[in-house]
């Protein structure tokens, strides 16, 4: 599941707006439409980038609640704030009835891809906003790592040799940021090497260009000042995209935006060269993030295998050729520039499900920003250190620390980012962790705590583990080494030998003594709040199917009015009883000014029992068409089934030679007793008006057709039989022989369902420990 940036959501008087559905109504109803959910996660509403970038892009009221952004809207006729939370998870509910309805079977289990920038916050608020939707979410996957797996699951020829990967530089420029990562492969295996990230440029910078350029020039040539017009700003958003994407493919294109404001149609033209002078300042941002992750990953230009490119904005000419250019290649399209992340978040979903069969591929991934642990000094250690960086940079994840500190009571230790300019928001704190029921040794000296500090796969870190361990000596047996001893002239030991060395010495050891209690304080959502998110968001899906079904029901009902009507007087003219005709016609029009009158706003039962009104008197009149459409089907079936029969038991013919007689003449009457019926249904069929009920329906006519008697065998051998085993191996171009003689790939990449159970699953490979790195960094003494 890709978490786009674009995506969008809008509420309406009766229900909920989500997706494409939104995108719609940006402009008709902007103030309780909102978009750009990625970019509001985890900000605070003091956040100066939210206030001087974010801003811009949002259409609806921007509050705070719950220490978190939120929007102000009218949804169901009354003012209502949801927080970000809530809007993402409404987001993933759309994704998850899209992907339910599609693959015809209920949705749990997900792998999300966030932007690798995202922070410890923004990551718990996703997995929030995940639950809150009823999603079980596996994994987070970085939006580069997501395209790196997809790229690297489907080749076949990557090196085993670990000394010598195959070095790929994946490039994404997307609507609102730009990511570079560069990942070495092996068989099996991708390492993310680096990473690099400008926040803010994407598509949406080089359409405000546009955007800033065009309101100029309209308002000299127009006398308008659409800046100062909410709904013509987005039309003209709207517009320079398209815009955009022509001039992306032509040197020139024009821009045409009708009743743009005070009903004044506005029209230009502009050419690439402009465009790309307009947006020089931005294409200059290019080289930077692609020189810090050339830096860092300690490549060379000749180790670079090639350059891959996703995302929309590297459709734009200008940007290609500056990547090309840093690294002197041609660029790569290998994947899907729209849905590279997507397919690799599936990816990884299947590798990581017991119920999948998938080529196993390791995601190595690394974390963007330094992290380091604080804690309180003590008396008894005046010179201790206070703060270490546990976490550098580029750490792989996950990743496992230890450390050890010196305490005889509880203590805290707390996580921040330490370098707090680089990061999204200006909260830099990660997470606080109480060190509870520390006690002294029995000697009344410090303890020994050691502490164990996890970043785990989705790139948050947790303390999972803090216990004493206790100094304790003990005994070690040693190899006795022989020393050269005095000897006497005689050859014997002299009396100021030494004797052996003992074979046993003493040795200090820390043992585990006991597990402390871990009470952990983060910026992910209490229990609480998410239970009451999840309350008014199971509440609201209740009430967006209910208005769906109500719809579904109006318009069934609006279009069986049209539809009949419109028969009245064609196929249905001759069904119709005259004295009926127009009492049905009128309630056929008298439905329809309900419709658009009173019962636009009826409920879904109004709408069931008007339909069923209509149908007791159109159900007939469209049954008696259809019986008279299919009346002489019917009886030409029957027919050909009785001419069968009666051949079989009159007829000459030596295969059927050997049927008795008897059950030749039972054949006959049988045969002309349902022709007699036939003959006998259609003349009173015949007799009658078609608006009058059937004589004899056509489920009848093949009733009496299926009772008639099987169709005597004759003695021929039949094809169809099984043919003797000596036949079977005869045949040299047979199915089995086909299929013995197929060859199996041992490639395969399609996903396969499988019975293995989750057990057999996991003891095949393990997921989580297998490449954590855990290592003892630090010792407080």
């Amino acid at each position: 599941m890709r978490f786009r940036t674009e995506q969008h959501l809008s509420f309406g008087l009766k229900n909920r707006y989500l997706g494409e559905a939104a995108k719609t109504q940006e402009i008709s109803n902007f103030k309780n439409t909102v978009g750009s959910l990625k970019r509001l996660v985890c900000y605070s509403f003091q956040d100066k980038e939210l206030q001087e970038i974010e801003r811009q892009y949002i259409n609806a009221e921007l509050t705070e609640e719950n220490a978190q952004v939120a929007v102000k809207v009218q949804y169901l006729g009354e003012e209502r704030v949801f927080t970000i939370t809530q809007l993402v998870a409404m987001y993933f509910t759309k994704l998850k009835d899209i992907t339910s309805a599609e693959l015809k079977i209920p949705i749990s289990d997900v792998v999300i891809s966030v932007p690798g920038w995202f922070t410890d916050a923004q990551r718990r608020r996703i997995l929030d906003a995940a639950e809150v939707a009823g999603l079980n979410c596996l994994r987070l996957l970085n939006d580069t790592s997501a395209s790196a797996l997809g790229y690297g699951i489907t080749k076949t020829d990557l090196p085993e040799d670990k000394d010598k990967p195959r070095n790929v530089v994946f490039v994404d420029i997307g609507y609102s940021s730009y990511s570079v990562a560069i990942v070495s492969f092996i068989k099996g295996q991708l390492t993310v090497r680096s990473t690099a990230y400008d926040r803010h440029l994407g598509g949406r910078n080089f359409d405000q260009v546009l955007v800033e350029h065009f309101s100029e020039i309209f308002k000299e040539k127009y006398k308008i000042d659409i800046k100062s017009n909410q709904k013509a700003l987005f039309r003209l958003r709207t517009g320079v995209e398209k815009l955009k994407k022509v001039l992306s493919a032509n040197a020139q294109a024009p821009i045409n935006v009708e009743s743009i404001m005070n009903d004044i149609d506005v029209s230009a033209i502009m050419s690439r060269d402009e465009f790309e002078e307009l947006s020089k300042h931005l294409l200059d941002r290019i080289e930077g993030p692609l020189e810090q992750a050339f830096k860092e990953s300690g490549l060379s230009l000749a180790d670079i295998h090639s350059v891959e490119v996703v995302g929309g904005s590297t459709r734009i000419p200008a940007v290609k050729e500056r990547i090309s250019k840093f690294f002197g290649q041609e660029l790569k399209y290998t994947l899907n520039q729209d849905e590279a992340i997507a397919r690799g978040c599936a990816l990884q979903c299947a590798i990581l499900s017991p119920v999948f069969k998938v080529r196993e591929f390791t995601v190595q991934d690394i974390t963007p920003y330094p992290i380091k642990i604080t804690w309180d000094r003590i008396p008894e250690i005046p010179d201790e250190e206070s703060e270490l960086v546990v976490f550098q940079k580029s750490n792989i994840i996950p990743s496992t620390k230890i450390l050890t500190f010196y305490r005889k009571e509880p203590f805290d230790i707390e996580a921040y980012y330490s370098e707090p300019d680089k990061v999204p928001c200006s909260n830099s704190w990660v997470g606080k962790f109480s060190i509870k029921r520390v006690t002294p040794t029995e000697k009344g000296d410090l303890s020994i705590v050691r502490v164990k500090a996890r970043l785990n796969m989705n790139g948050i870190i947790s303390v999972d583990n803090a216990h004493i361990v206790e100094e304790v000596i003990k005994e070690e047996k040693e190899e006795t080494t022989t020393e050269p001893q005095p000897m006497d002239t005689d050859g014997t030991p002299s009396e100021n030998a030494k004797p052996p060395s003992p074979p046993v010495k003493k040795v200090k050891k820390l043992v585990k003594k006991g597990d402390l209690q871990i009470v952990t304080s983060h910026n992910g959502l209490e229990k609480s709040i998410l239970s009451q998110y999840k309350e008014q968001e199971g509440q609201m899906i209740v009430s967006d199917k209910l208005v769906a079904d109500t719809e579904t029901q109006k318009n069934a009902l609006e279009e069986y009015v049209y539809d009949t009507r419109s028969k009245m007087e064609s196929i249905y003219h001759d069904f119709v009883n005259i004295n009926d005709k127009d009492t049905f016609i009128k309630l056929l029009n008298d439905t329809e000014n309900w419709l658009y009158d009173e019962g636009e706003d009826a409920s879904k039962s109004v709408y069931v029992e008007k339909l069923d009104q209509l149908k007791t008197y159109g159900g007939p009149i469209a049954e008696r068409y259809r019986e008279a459409e299919e009346r002489p089907r019917a009886e030409q079936s029957l027919r050909e089934s009785i001419n069968s029969f009666i051949l079989s038991a009159t007829g000459n013919e030596e295969r059927f030679s050997h049927i008795p007689e008897e059950e030749k003449k039972s054949i006959i009457e049988m045969a002309t007793k349902t022709s007699d019926w036939l003959n006998e249904k259609l003349k009173a069929q015949e007799c009658l008006p078609k608006h009058e009920p059937p004589a004899v329906f056509c489920r009848e006519i093949y009733k009496e057709r299926e009772v008639k008697p099987e169709e005597p065998k004759s003695e021929e051998p039949n094809p169809e039989e099984p043919k003797s085993e000596e036949s079977k191996s005869e045949e040299p171009n047979s199915k089995e022989t086909k299929l013995e003689e197929m060859p199996i790939s041992e490639d395969i990449l399609d996903v396969q369902n499988t019975d293995k159970s989750k057990e057999e699953k996991e003891g095949d490979k393990e997921i989580t420990n297998k490449d954590e790195n855990e290592d003892t960094i630090m010792s407080v003494d």
